[in-house]
């Protein structure tokens, strides 16, 4: 009996089809090859089941079913040596004008590399840029204390990342060109940590991860399904990956404004029940 396939699948079967290409295979045979046979199977030509694909007709069925299934992901084990090879890819990172701007050192990321929660800011600050690691001026002390006192957790529990791992001069916003340029390593660190929620601290971190351009006030309130973007030939390359995107105000902006801790707590609340954490009767800055 014939069978015909939606076009998701179809979608599927030529995404599968590109994969064996990049791989440099063309030829797909309809089973193993049996050398101690005197007739082995034609093979199946990329070309034929890509036609077969884009037309979605019964003939697709066979081709489908005889296509290998091989597991495409990796399942990464050392999660920690992986971070460190996409710090080794950084390297003393020259690709965008900001290292050529008073940036004295590169600001990767601190925490737990197998964190169920991650932060991500925009970039790096003076005090950042001193110590190499995000968060630990001001704003950082007002972000510690949201995560100890007020959620209840060590700040070596989570993963503290920025959208640019440079400080743009006297603390600007980034540009939307360089987060374009650095935010593939952000990317990269969020699949390998995979951290069941993420929290977006501030517009840029927000517009960055999620790919809009709208206000604090319609983005924040809602979880969003995230999954980051990579590469299919990065190791942490991993289609099925997702987590739970919640934005928030940044601690900087609430050192400015700082009746937006309320709101920002329950952004933090909403995170909290998503991940199974005890809600403490505390504001977000343990207050």
């Amino acid at each position: 009996m014939s069978r015909t396939f939606d076009a998701a699948t179809r979608q599927a079967v030529a995404e599968r089809v590109r994969f064996y290409r990049e791989l440099g295979i063309y030829d797909l045979y309809r089973r193993p090859v049996d050398e101690s046979a005197e007739e082995v199977e034609a093979p199946i030509r990329a070309a034929e089941f890509a036609a077969a694909a884009d037309s979605g007709g019964p003939g697709i069925a066979a081709l489908v079913e005889a296509v290998p299934q091989p597991s495409l992901v990796t399942p990464i084990t050392d999660r920690a040596g992986a971070l460190r090879v996409i710090r080794e890819d950084l390297g003393d990172c020259t690709r965008c004008p900001l290292h050529q701007q008073g940036r004295k050192q590169i600001v990767f990321g601190v925490g737990n590399p197998q964190a169920e929660l991650m932060f991500v800011g925009e970039g790096p600050g003076a005090d950042e840029d001193e110590q190499g690691e995000p968060f630990v001026g001001r704003a950082g002390q007002l972000l510690t204390n949201m995560i100890t006192n007020g959620m209840g957790l060590r700040r070596e529990d989570v993963y503290i990342a920025n959208v640019v791992k440079c400080r743009p001069p006297q603390n600007r916003t980034p540009l939307p060109e360089e987060c374009a340029i650095c935010s593939p390593f952000l990317m990269r660190q969020i699949a390998v940590v995979r951290p069941k929620a993420i929290v977006a601290l501030g517009a840029v971190a927000a517009k960055t991860l999620l790919g809009v351009n709208d206000t604090m006030a319609n983005l924040r309130g809602r979880m969003y399904e995230f999954s980051p973007i990579v590469p299919r030939t990065a190791p942490e390359y991993d289609p099925g990956y997702s987590a739970q995107l919640a934005v928030t105000y940044h601690p900087a902006y609430l050192l400015r404004d700082p009746r937006q801790k309320k709101e920002t707590w329950k952004d933090l609340q909403m995170v909290m029940r998503f991940l199974g954490l005890p809600i403490p009767t505390k504001s977000a800055d343990g207050q």
